[in-house]
C-alpha cells in the first residue's frame, strides 16, 4: 500500500514538472517573439528579449532538465517562422542551455540563495562566452546569405570605428551583451523566485 501511495505521488509530481515545464515553455516562446532593439548599443539586427527567464525558474524550481526543456520548446515553436532555417533558433538553444544548465546544476548540489546566484553568474558569463563561437561559426555564416558581411561590419563600426572584423564585432559587443541579458534574467529571477516559486512546485496556495 505504502508502495503504491509513493508511485502515485511520483507520477503526480512527474505530471506536475511536466506541466509546469510545458507553461514556461509557452511563455519563453511569447517572450523571444517580444525582442526589441537597443539602439545606440548594438546593432539593430541584434535584438534582446527575456526569453532565459522562465527557462532560468524552471532551473531552480524542478532542475536542469526542466530549464533546458523550456529552451528547447521556446526554440521548437519559433521554427515555425525562423528566417534563418533553423540556424538562430539552434544558437539560441546552446546558449540557453550554457545558461541554465550550471545554474540548475549549482543550485540542485546545494539550495542556498548564495549557490543560486553562483551558478546563475557561471550560466551568464559561459552563455557568453561561447556566443562568440556560436555567432561566428554557426549564426553569421547564415547571415551573409542575407546581408553582406561589409554590412554586418558597417554596422558595427557606426557605433565604434575600431571594429575591423567579425570577431571584433563579437567580443566587444555580443558576448557584453549577452551577459547583460543574462544577468537580466538572474535580476529579475531573484527578485520574484520567493513568490512564483511555491506556485511552480505546488507546494503553496
Amino acid at each position: 500500500m505504502t508502495g503504491e501511495m509513493t508511485t502515485m505521488k511520483t507520477e503526480k509530481v512527474n505530471i506536475r514538472t511536466i506541466a509546469v515545464t510545458g507553461m514556461l515553455g509557452a511563455l519563453a516562446t511569447i517572450l523571444m517573439f517580444l525582442e526589441f532593439p537597443i539602439p545606440m548599443l548594438i546593432p539593430p539586427f541584434i535584438k534582446f528579449d527575456f526569453s532565459e527567464l522562465p527557462a532560468l525558474l524552471a532551473a531552480y524550481a524542478m532542475g536542469p532538465v526542466s530549464g533546458i526543456a523550456v529552451c528547447f520548446i521556446k526554440n521548437v515553436i519559433n521554427l515555425l517562422h525562423s528566417q534563418t532555417g533553423g540556424v538562430g533558433e539552434l544558437s539560441n538553444f546552446i546558449l540557453g542551455v550554457c545558461f541554465v544548465l550550471p545554474a540548475g546544476l549549482i543550485y540542485k548540489k546545494k539550495k542556498t540563495q548564495k549557490n543560486a546566484l553562483i551558478g546563475a553568474f557561471v550560466g551568464a558569463v559561459l552563455m557568453a562566452v561561447v556566443s562568440v563561437f556560436s555567432n561566428y561559426f554557426i549564426v553569421y555564416p547564415v547571415y551573409t546569405n542575407f546581408m553582406p558581411m561589409s554590412a554586418i561590419l558597417s554596422a558595427y563600426q557606426a557605433i565604434n570605428s575600431n571594429v575591423s572584423n567579425l570577431w571584433d564585432a563579437l567580443i566587444w559587443f555580443n558576448m557584453p551583451f549577452t551577459f547583460v541579458k543574462g544577468l537580466c534574467s538572474v535580476v529579475i529571477t531573484f527578485l520574484i523566485y520567493k513568490r512564483v516559486s511555491p506556485i511552480l512546485k505546488g507546494t503553496g496556495r
